[in-house]
């Protein structure tokens, strides 16, 4: 393995340890040795690749970024059509991306406005992507919270327990059959 592999990876270890910690224990939890120590790296080690905890929270949101515009693009280039495509993926939890939203989601929810900015910005992207095909602001605000509650139920079903919902892919696709009667014309 060449060294800017190996240091990639290792960046790729401590966002991985950050982001777990964030979505375990909050902000707090997320220390700087906390993340060292779950990442298997000394904390020089660490500050080698993230000199602050600033920096991890930058490498977080820059990874959720990443996620965001590459799911755009997914989404744009759909052969299903970019609501099926973002209704379907709403039901996603335990992926990376997941993984990174729940993190920004962690740092927002502790007051940084970097964080929230971040998810403001993927909701942006997400409605834009979405306007093409369904041109109607409302309709387009309809699909994000379908999305949100698709997602909601899928990552905590017992929360939602007078719901006859089957499989999350089954559920996704009796809310696309919804979100069609939404975007008729």
């Amino acid at each position: 393995m060449d060294a800017s592999s190996d240091s990639t990876s290792t960046a790729d270890r401590l966002l991985d340890a950050f982001s777990g910690l964030l979505i375990e224990g909050g902000e707090r939890a997320a220390t700087l040795d906390a993340v060292a120590a779950r990442a298997g790296v000394s904390k020089g080690g660490l500050l080698y690749h993230f000199g602050s905890k600033a920096a991890l929270v930058t490498g977080v949101l820059s990874r959720l970024r990443a996620f965001v515009d590459d799911d755009v693009q997914q989404m744009a280039a759909a052969e299903e059509g970019r609501v099926a495509y973002f209704i379907r993926t709403s039901t996603d939890v335990g992926t990376d991306y997941d993984i990174s939203i729940n993190a920004t989601v962690a740092l927002a929810q502790a007051g940084d406005d970097d964080a929230v900015a971040a998810l403001a910005d993927a909701r942006a992207k997400w409605y834009e992507a979405l306007m093409p095909e369904v041109q109607d602001a409302d309709v387009a605000w309809a699909l994000l919270f379908m999305s949100d509650g698709l997602y909601l139920a899928s990552a905590l079903p017992d929360s939602y327990p007078d719901i006859d919902r089957g499989s999350a892919s089954d559920f996704a696709e009796r809310m696309l059959s919804v979100a069609s009667r939404l975007t008729a014309r």
